[in-house]
């Protein structure tokens, strides 16, 4: 039976149907403009000259690496944030941070969500692709749980914060308060951001801070899913799903390596933990192993870190946090897979088990890729620096893995950095924020599926 259709109309739909598609923009491309769009509007604001202490205009590089740093929750900063910015200026950085930590589409998505309690296809796909749904149908609840999640857990540390501010330390309750909530939403957002100069060095004895500090950092950092899985059935680790159970195990013996790596080389120093009472080595060990989590407050100086102590450092920012949590680095899923990979290699298995699960290969392929691309992006990153810096080679590998991974931790060489290696830093941070794989996505004009399949032939490897 012949088609009743206008002769022409499949041609002229067929061509009519790429431009359709061309037009909507995938879900990652999405979110790098935003991400780009908020580090504009931030460098905008912190330009204005009401947003320094002096009254005078920022210069645009300081401005434009503070928004960088803010919105990509990393916390290097060029300038010491609580006596270069005005109170206007420190607002604005907190506000950067709390969109980046939510993520630009994330908040995009609640708005569209409380003001036309309706949801199109295209902004779920966004909304699904910044907070790793696997699932669309309930991306509406997932964005609000997120979103009230996150405030309520700001406002607990915030509180416990400032109690302590208050009670122990000479502020008043005003400005006890209003340094709870800046280091309750840096902490939280696993931003390095601190109004103090020597960020939280001044409270390396005091356990209330440091603690709550670092289980801010813990639970904003482990990611949305695990947090939200553990709340659920905490009860039953067997019921566990494979990221949780990944998340959990590698970020528990990241935590206790960091601790005991902090603690065995630092110990005798005496830049650095060695001054300390033996209950606060412990402590400060502790607090200085949940940092390269992703967060870059210290509370001992760097600057005095042994060799060895740095290096290790480096690997624990790389590997970084959990997905879809306000850290960087790979993740630790990513480093897990990559593990289990290997051992089923050394085993001579062909698929990827963990526990009663199989990995999909394509996702193996994902931790590989985004392995590789981040040690590619680290290795060009840090020559590059190390070409225009005069600086040494260890502290620019430690600012590259920093900026890169968004923890935010340094040596103390960012001010001192000429121009050129403050905007490669730039650069780093808003990849690492982002993703490598994310980023490389969003480049891409559009996905493409082979239609067809070669002959496989094996090569030697190693």
């Amino acid at each position: 039976m012949r088609s009743s259709a206008a002769p022409g109309t499949n041609v002229m739909s067929a061509i009519r149907r790429p431009k359709n598609r061309a037009r909507v923009s995938h879900p990652s491309r999405v979110i790098v403009q935003g991400f780009a769009g908020a580090i504009a509007v931030g460098t905008g604001l912190l330009m204005l000259p009401w947003s320094r202490a002096t009254g005078e205009s920022a210069p645009f590089e300081d401005a434009l690496f503070t928004a960088t740093s803010a919105v990509c929750v990393t916390g290097l900063a060029t300038v010491d944030t609580g006596t270069y910015w005005s109170g206007f200026g420190q607002a604005v950085i907190l506000l950067l941070i709390q969109v980046g930590g939510l993520g630009i589409m994330t908040m995009a998505t609640l708005i569209v969500v409380l003001l036309s309690r309706r949801l199109g296809l295209r902004t779920r796909l966004v909304a699904q692709t910044e907070t790793k749904s696997l699932t669309g149908s309930d991306v509406r609840r997932v964005v609000k749980n997120v979103v009230l999640f996150s405030v309520a857990t700001e406002l607990v540390v915030a509180a416990i914060l400032t109690i302590r501010f208050a009670a122990a330390y000479d502020f008043n309750l005003g400005s006890a308060a209003y340094q709870g909530v800046f280091h309750s939403i840096a902490a939280f957002n696993n931003a390095g951001f601190s109004t103090n100069p020597d960020s939280l060095m001044r409270y390396n004895e005091d356990p209330w801070i440091l603690i709550t500090v670092a289980l801010a950092v813990i639970v904003g950092g482990i990611g949305f899913p695990v947090v939200f899985e553990l709340a659920r059935g905490w009860r039953t680790p067997r019921a566990w799903s494979v990221l949780t159970k990944i998340t959990v195990v590698v970020t528990a013996v990241l935590l206790a390596l960091g601790t005991l790596i902090y603690l065995a080389a630092e110990a005798g120093n005496p830049r650095t933990l060695g001054p300390l009472s033996d209950a606060n080595k412990v402590l400060n060990a502790f607090f200085s192993g949940v940092m390269p989590r992703s967060a870059g407050f210290n509370s001992i100086d760097i600057s005095g870190l042994e060799t060895e102590t740095l290096f290790a450092t480096d690997l624990l920012m790389f590997i970084g946090g959990g997905s879809a949590g306000t850290a960087g680095g790979i993740k630790v899923t990513t480093f897990g897979i990559l593990a289990f990979v290997i051992w089923a290699q050394m085993r001579g298995e062909s698929r990827v088990q963990i526990g009663r699960r199989q990995i999909p290969a394509d996702n193996e392929r994902q931790a590989v890729a985004v392995a590789l691309m981040a040690l590619g992006i680290v290795v060009v990153g840090a020559f590059t620096l190390m070409w225009v810096s005069p600086v040494t080679s260890d502290a620019i590998l430690f600012e590259t893995i920093s900026a890169f991974a968004t923890v935010g931790l340094s040596t103390g060489i960012t001010p001192e950095l000429p121009d050129a290696s403050k905007y490669i830093l730039v650069g780093l941070m808003f990849v690492g924020r982002l993703g490598p794989l994310t980023f490389a996505t969003a480049l891409a004009f559009r996905e493409r599926r082979k239609r067809y399949q070669v002959p496989e032939e094996r090569t030697i490897i190693g």
